[in-house]
């Protein structure tokens, strides 16, 4: 199955056409700047645009950056706030004239990597991190998840949140080195072991190609490893997360 996959970040809105059977790109990936104000009306009229451009009519599978319950946006994490309570698949399906499915960024990212990528065929507990405006998380057990975990949020023993302090955009804004972000990251991933006790933990968003720059930082007992499909894991899973919910339609 072909589908539109499109992965919606606080800085960026990246897409491509993706085949579900693989994982592969079909299509060019192309990136916009995410509007600011981040507003529903903002985004929809981006996508509107987005789906044009790769002349698309088919289902579209969107990752967004929010808590995402029965198709209702409970969080806006590097959104804006006027998202949450609303039906976001139904208000961007209006925009694009497409049938569109939605999931947190985070979740879909890891439906990618645990069917396609670094997590593929490894029992027991996986945590997925993405990194990049903030901190994302999807947790699976033996292969299942568990939606909208949102371990970005959680409070440090420092008393920061975490994303405020171990996010790509905290690198980025603080001109850190990567000694210096590379063991605030490692508090942030050994308090995710303290808590979950992951057998694996998959680093995926921007900076998951660096891993070997700030790996030597990193002290948990379970093995950090780059997620196989890097930043485009977010564009697959959104794919990926589509044709799941087709399927029950057509069940």
């Amino acid at each position: 199955m072909q589908i539109l996959g499109i992965d919606i970040g606080g800085t960026g809105i990246k897409t491509a056409i993706v085949e579900t059977t693989t994982g592969e790109l079909l299509s060019e990936r192309t990136r916009v700047a995410t509007p600011k104000p981040a507003t529903p009306e903002a985004i929809g009229n981006t996508l509107k645009e987005v789906v044009k451009q790769h002349q698309w009519s088919g289902p579209i599978g969107i990752g967004f950056p929010a808590a995402i319950q029965h198709g209702i946006a409970r969080t806006a994490a590097n959104v804006d706030k006027s998202f949450i309570g609303l039906p976001i698949a139904e208000c961007f399906s209006k925009h694009t004239g497409c049938p569109v499915y939605m999931a947190n960024d985070a979740d879909v990212a890891g439906l990618a990597e645990m069917r396609f990528g670094a997590g593929r065929n490894n029992p027991g507990v996986v945590l997925i991190v993405t990194i990049g405006t903030g901190l994302g998380t999807a947790l699976f057990s033996d292969g299942h998840l568990m939606p909208n975990t949102e371990l970005g949020h959680v409070f440090l023993s420092n008393g920061i949140e975490a994303e405020r302090y171990a996010s790509e955009a905290v690198r980025v804004t603080k001109d850190l080195k990567w000694k210096e972000w590379g063991d605030r990251f490692n508090l942030y991933l050994t308090t995710m072991e303290s808590l979950l006790w992951p057998d694996l933990i998959v680093l995926g968003g921007g900076v998951s190609d660096k891993l070997h720059k700030f790996s030597p930082m990193i002290t948990t007992k379970a093995p950090v490893v780059a997620a196989s499909f890097l930043n485009q894991a977010g564009i697959v899973g959104a794919a990926l997360f589509a044709e799941e919910e087709l399927k029950k339609i057509k069940k």
